[in-house]
């Protein structure tokens, strides 16, 4: 497939791609180039280094060798072998023959006193170990004059050492500077001339899409004689072309279709809110319609104050019991409400109900002592009390009892009553139903007796 025939997301990936390849190509390059200019420049001083290092060594054996033979001690014999080593493996970088270079003449020099320090020295310590003073004092003495000798020529060595580097260090310098500047022109050119062929490459690929945003832009403002695209190219912009030329003769075609729906529409849309009118007006007649809780509250607590002037106090106090049963539920602030406050609306509740059924009506609370301060939500403890009273009450006489554990975690709250309970197959019926019919998508809901009876058994708090 040619390039032009490309979707457009592959012709543009397909540029990114060359442009950020060619862009790596070019700044690995370069970075590699400076790189190993750079380990030029590092590696100038390093003959140096290394010299410095050799000499420390040959200090360190030169000083084990003087501890043994005053301490004879096997920390000493130690050391002196140790750094031996250290100083014939860095001794076997030095020249080997004669040579009419300067400098590796001179390493020649050093190698050959190296060598004849290390004889003498190995002199000392055989002579050391065998209690032979006067050899002892005979090959430490040359030992020492050869040591001398072996740190001045080091020293000169270490003078040519650092003028050679200084003019090795000098040229890489001066190479270093030219490649960056090559590099950076470099660098500058190749990326102006990514970036243009990425504008022409992209240009040429956006231009249709261009036209058809002009077009576009022209029906978005109602004009719809635009002429048409009539394009036979594949790909993306083929088919939006060809799409939007069958979008424009539709809209010539039912353009007065579309003014009819949109009267229609508007016909509806001011029904609908004629509609709303009338709906909101039926709903304050309503509420209108409705008692004042608040009327009621305060007709409870005017009836409460009569009855106390007249002095009927148990009277008084029911209407009392009464008005603040009422006041609790007028009174929602939040959802919640503590234990304590759920418990005194319960009070005021069974008071009622005392009042109402009398001795056949006994209540009981079983409630630690201390406050009870954590909240549940409002109306949770009333209904199961009232529950309780309504659909267990013997004939005889019923007992509700409200119970209260705690522990670390958790608050347990009971409530029971010494009612009938539910027959062994009306039992049965409500946990087969509670298996089978009730799930969380589909609750029980009230139906038709006959429904309830093939479906489920209309029984539950």
């Amino acid at each position: 497939m040619k390039f032009a025939e490309k979707s457009i997301r592959t012709r543009i990936i397909l540029c990114v791609i060359a442009a950020i390849m060619l862009m790596g190509a070019c700044l690995i390059v370069t970075i590699r180039l400076n790189q190993r200019m750079l380990e030029r420049i590092g590696g100038s001083y390093k003959t140096n280094a290394e010299l410095t290092e050799f000499s420390t060594d040959l200090a360190e054996t030169e000083r084990a060798m003087e501890t043994y033979v005053e301490y004879r001690t096997f920390e000493s014999i130690d050391s002196y072998y140790h750094y031996q080593s250290l100083s014939d493996a860095s001794l076997a970088r030095f020249q080997a023959k004669p040579s009419t270079d300067t400098v590796m003449q001179k390493e020649y020099i050093v190698r050959q006193i190296t060598e004849s320090f290390f004889t003498y020295s190995r002199y000392v310590v055989a002579a050391q170990r065998a209690n032979n003073t006067t050899e002892v004092e005979t090959w430490y003495g040359k030992s020492l004059r050869c040591y001398t000798v072996l740190q001045g020529e080091i020293s000169l060595l270490n003078v040519l050492f650092m003028q050679k580097n200084a003019k090795l260090y000098n040229e890489y310098r001066d190479n270093y500077t030219l490649l960056t500047q090559v590099s950076t022109g470099f660098i500058f050119i190749f990326f102006v001339l990514i970036l243009v062929v990425l504008y022409f490459s992209i240009t040429s690929i956006m231009k249709p899409l261009a036209d058809i945003s002009d077009v576009a832009l022209r029906v978005a403002n109602r004009d719809f004689d635009v002429p048409l695209f009539n394009s036979t190219a594949r790909g993306e912009i083929g088919n939006i072309c060809r799409a939007f030329d069958r979008m424009i003769i539709s809209i010539r075609e039912y353009i007065d279709t579309i003014w009819e729906k949109a009267l229609q529409e508007t016909e509806l849309k001011e029904k609908e809110l004629e509609m709303h009118e009338l709906y909101a007006d039926a709903q304050l007649r309503a509420l209108q319609n409705q008692i004042n809780p608040h009327f009621l509250f305060n007709t409870l607590n005017t009836g409460a104050q009569l009855a106390m002037m007249e002095g009927a106090d148990k009277t008084c106090f029911f209407m009392e019991q009464v008005a603040d049963f009422f006041r609790y539920n007028i009174q929602q602030k939040s959802q919640t409400a503590t234990i304590d406050e759920e418990l005194a609306l319960v009070d005021n509740f069974v008071y009622i109900m005392k009042v109402r059924f009398g001795e056949r009506l006994q209540f009981i609370k079983d409630i630690p002592a201390e406050k009870n301060t954590r909240l549940l939500p409002r109306m949770t403890l009333q209904p199961l009390v009232e529950n309780c009273i309504k659909h267990g009450l013997n004939s005889s006489k019923g007992i509700v009892v409200l119970k209260i554990e705690k522990d670390s975690f958790f608050t347990i709250i009971s409530i029971s009553d010494n009612g009938c309970g539910f027959p062994p197959d009306l039992r049965k019926k409500i946990l087969a139903a509670a298996l089978s019919d009730c799930t969380p998508e589909e609750p029980v809901v009230s139906k038709s007796p006959e429904e309830n009876n093939r479906t489920n058994t209309g029984t539950g708090l």
